[in-house]
């Protein structure tokens, strides 16, 4: 194919239900229009909706509904709103006990099925429908009110009370009419309850955070405004501006789900919520509440486990580095450490090489603050400092329990430091985090903490430094020119310039008009070979280590990034916002 890639179109193709010509075309005009391919091909006159619908039905082992033969019970359009179904196109056709059966126009969208799964609280059995008449008996079917409506402010919301968000700011207007607010005075006016629609507009943030791919939720009071912003892909965004009068509502709301104390507002305080999709997914929400001059700021983290890439040939690892990483995660004993910033994937990379080790024979403990997703076979130890259960104390303790691997969170002071070397260096395999700039300044920092640079020498076997750089959309990707002398200022191989590629995102609604979708680590992998341990003993700084390091292949992260570049996965200007200079 030479326009773009759908596996509808190759299942299609390969059937031989579509030419490739056929294909080519539709796909021209997808990326112009935006619409679902299949609608494209029907519009077209390629392929009829009988034969469409055939083949998914065959293709999803999931039966055809005819919707004109079949009696839709109004009583289940409560089940799922409307601006759900008219957004993923699908309809309830039919409950029996806890199942309910749904027709679908794209039965392999698995978040829509997700959805409706917590929504209902139901087991959900998929059908697939023609669009046309899906959308139509959506129209029909749906009263006209029930578009955007939240509930009555004498009325009480649930958890379960969730709130499909299509157009979240004509929502937030909607539910404004409705808010019976308590003014700010003392803590003991505080609302001990919450009116449903605060409800429903909490709930709806949470929603639409999922469906954005966000990874933090950031409620922010001012003197004159609530602004609420999301972080996607690692850049926050502002997404609403609600007035500064409902911000004690909606905190309340917030702390009752997270089970805080409502009624403190002197002091920090941290919680977690619980979501769960069905049986089998669960969204944790770790929440933080900090005291500001203007109210309490409130920063949720989205923690999805079905979204926790754990395998390493995927992460972003060129392949040197990928065979340096593997070859020290499987040696017997040795501190493995890995560095960068807050929300640099730092604990992704630590979980995905438990992962690997996880085997029956295998004794692996963690000391963790927070655990964040927990593991079956992984002995995994929740830091509380506040009882005296601090990371040098959970590893003392380790240490009797005949361990084979350590993961520690961080590494923060030189008694944790110091523990976790001896560890490493008495046959255990240590693996943790620091915060530094790069990998070399990772031996320099252990030293400045008191540790002896022959300790330092002798355990440590690999350091990791990694960023996150966004990837390119792909449905709006287009090739960015960018000059020869550009290129080589950035530290591109003045040899390889001319053969260059760049490309850049345009912005599309897959992306937010962002231009980028999903992100990929950039790694700096150096391991500790007799020529650095040498200079580790010397006291050398980390300049001559990393100069050191390079000179015995190590491959900085502005070079990893730039390879990315090559690779077409991200841009010039990603590389420059999370790199700096060699």
């Amino acid at each position: 194919m030479t326009v773009g890639t759908s596996l509808l179109g190759q299942l299609l193709l390969k059937a031989k239900l579509i030419s490739e010509e056929q294909l080519n075309e539709a796909l021209r005009v997808q990326k112009l229009d935006g619409k679902r391919l299949g609608s494209v091909l029907l519009k077209m006159g390629h392929i009829t909706e009988e034969s469409l619908i055939t083949f998914l039905s065959r293709q999803y082992n999931a039966p055809a509904i005819n919707l004109s033969d079949h009696r839709i019970d109004t009583t289940l359009l409560k089940l799922v709103p409307y601006e759900t179904a008219k957004k993923y196109q699908l309809l309830p056709i039919s409950k029996d006990g806890a199942a309910l059966r749904i027709a679908v126009v794209d039965p392999s969208n698995n978040f829509a099925i997700d959805e409706v799964r917590f929504l209902t609280g139901m087991k959900i059995s998929v059908h697939v429908a023609a669009e046309a008449a899906i959308m139509e008996t959506i129209e029909k079917s749906y009263p006209k009110k029930e578009a955007v409506r939240l509930s009555s402010k004498n009325s009480r919301g649930g958890d379960k009370d969730l709130l499909d968000v299509e157009d979240l700011n004509k929502v937030i207007g909607s539910a404004l009419e409705d808010i019976t607010l308590v003014e700010e005075k003392d803590d003991k006016d505080f609302p001990k309850e919450v009116d449903a629609p605060i409800v429903k507009l909490a709930n709806g943030i949470l929603m639409n955070a999922i469906r954005s791919r966000t990874s933090d939720i950031h409620i922010e009071p001012s003197e004159t405004l609530l602004r609420v912003r999301y972080r996607t892909d690692g850049v926050l965004q502002p997404v609403l501006k609600l007035p500064v009068k409902i911000k004690n509502a909606l905190t309340s709301r917030i702390k009752i789900m997270s089970h805080l104390d409502i009624s403190e507002r002197r002091l920090p305080q941290d919680g977690r919520i619980k979501l769960k999709f069905g049986d089998d997914r669960e969204i944790d929400f770790r929440v933080s509440t900090l005291p500001t001059l203007w109210g309490e700021k409130i920063v949720l983290r989205l923690l999805d486990k079905s979204n926790l890439q754990l395998d390493l040939t995927k992460l972003g690892f060129d392949e040197k580095p990928m065979q340096d990483f593997m070859e020290a995660i499987e040696k017997p004993y040795g501190m493995i450490l890995v560095t960068g910033p807050t929300g640099s994937g730092k604990t992704t990379t630590l979980y995905s090489a438990l992962s690997q080790l996880n085997k029956p024979g295998v004794n692996i403990m963690t000391a963790e603050d927070p655990v964040e997703y927990n593991f079956f076979g992984i002995n995994q130890v929740q830091i509380r400092e506040d009882i005296g259960l601090t990371f040098a104390a959970a590893l003392r303790s380790f240490l009797r329990q005949d361990p084979d691997v350590i993961m520690v969170g961080e590494i923060r002071d030189f008694e944790t430091a110091e523990i976790a070397v001896k560890a490493a260096l008495t046959g255990h395999l240590v693996l943790s985090t620091l915060h530094t700039n790069d990998a070399p300044s990772t031996i320099t920092r252990l030293i400045n903490m008191g540790i002896e640079p022959l300790m330092v020498s002798a355990s440590v076997i690999l350091v990791i430094a990694q960023r996150l750089a966004r990837k390119i959309c792909l449905n709006c990707k287009e090739e960015h020119k960018v000059s020869e002398t550009a290129l080589i200022k950035i530290g591109f191989d003045p040899a390889i310039v001319k053969d260059v590629t760049c490309y850049m995102g345009l912005g599309c609604p897959e992306c937010n008009n962002s231009g980028y979708k999903g992100r990929i680590a950039l790694y700096e992998i150096m391991s500790i070979k007799d020529e650095l341990k040498e200079l580790i003993l010397q006291g050398a700084s980390a300049a001559d280590i990393k100069k050191e390091a390079i000179r015995l292949g190590m491959s900085t992260l502005r070079r990893s990034g730039i390879k990315k570049v090559i690779d077409g996965v991200t841009s010039i200007e990603e590389i420059l916002r999370v790199t700096f200079e060699d």
